[in-house]
Parts: structure tokens; C-alpha cells; sequence
């Protein structure tokens, strides 16, 4: 994870758990990503920005209680801050124009993209039988080699390599299933 992720989360955990100081600290981060958020969307100079992000620190507030701890923090406050930049734009009946080669700015930044991408792969992974997860994050996500992954388990390697093959296409299977709208 970022330095931001941690530090947020760090702040977001302390402040729920009834950190005055900290939740301040948290807030006082947050809108400082905020303004830059919507200031980059809607133009340095827009006056709505300030609004825009208060209405978003209200509604972390007023939220804050669905904030789930075992989750990265900056998908959650990101999304919310999306819902009342679209609020804004339903009020005001505007349009935004982006230049093309800023579209993919849009999007959100890719340790948001990977957060959500990890988040999903592990809610993923912990439907699968618990010697199986275990198999699966050695061979692709810490980079042990079939053999390493086979003393470890006391298994065979052609076992080892038919349990991750049937894991691989019960996940895409999952995955099509469950993450595909």
C-alpha cells in the first residue's frame, strides 16, 4: 500500500475507535486531497470547490460507521467524493469537459485501481478451501516455484500444479460470475 493509504487508514482506524485528535488529523488530510480532487475537476478557480469539499467531509462524518476496517480507506472516501461531484453536476445541469489526454486521470490513480483489485482477488481467494488460498498466494503472488510450493504442503509437484490449474479456472469462474455487471 502508499504511504497515503497507510497513513489514512492509520488515522481512520485510531479516530473510530474514539481518537478526537487523531480523527481531526484525519480530516484535516482528507481535504487537503479533497481540494485538490475537485480543483483539478472543476477548474483552480471555481468557487464551488470549497463547498464541494465540505458537503464531501459531512458526508465521511455522517458515514464514517460504514467505513470497513479491514478495507483500504481511499477507495471508500475517493467514491463518496465522486457521488457529490455528481451531485454538483446534476444540480448545476453541467457538463464536465476533460481533455482527452487527461481522461485516464479520471479514473482515480492506480494504487486506488490495484487497492480494488486486491480487495476483489482476496475476497476471492477466501472462498476457496483454505489449503488451496494458501497454495494460490505462494505460487503467484510470493513467487515460489511448484517444487517450494510442494515441500511446504507435503504434496506431490503434479498435484501441486493440478490444485492451481483447478483454483486458477474456479476463480475466473468466480470472477466472471460475481465482479462482471
Amino acid at each position: 500500500m502508499s504511504d497515503i493509504e497507510d497513513r489514512l487508514k492509520t488515522l481512520i482506524c485510531a479516530a473510530l475507535a474514539g481518537d478526537a485528535p487523531l480523527y481531526r488529523r484525519f480530516l484535516d488530510e482528507v481535504g487537503t486531497h479533497l481540494r485538490s480532487y475537485f480543483a483539478y475537476r472543476l477548474g483552480r478557480e471555481s468557487a464551488d470547490v470549497e463547498d464541494l469539499v465540505q458537503e464531501t467531509l459531512i458526508a465521511l462524518h455522517t458515514k464514517r460507521s460504514t467505513y470497513d476496517s479491514t478495507q483500504p480507506v481511499t477507495p471508500w472516501l475517493y467514491a463518496i467524493a465522486r457521488y457529490k461531484l455528481t451531485d454538483h453536476f446534476r444540480r448545476t445541469r453541467r457538463r464536465p469537459t476533460v481533455r482527452l489526454d487527461d481522461v485516464g486521470d479520471l479514473v482515480g490513480h492506480a494504487d486506488h485501481q490495484d487497492a480494488i483489485a486486491r480487495r476483489d482477488i482476496e475476497r476471492l481467494l477466501a472462498k476457496l478451501p483454505q489449503r488451496t488460498q494458501a497454495l494460490m498466494k505462494g505460487i503467484k503472488f510470493d513467487g515460489l516455484s511448484t517444487a517450494e510450493a510442494a515441500a511446504r504442503t507435503c504434496m506431490s509437484e503434479s498435484a501441486v500444479k493440478v490444485t492451481v490449474h483447478r483454483a486458477m479456472k474456479r476463480l475466473s469462474k468466480m470472477a466472471r460470475r460475481e465482479l462482471v455487471p
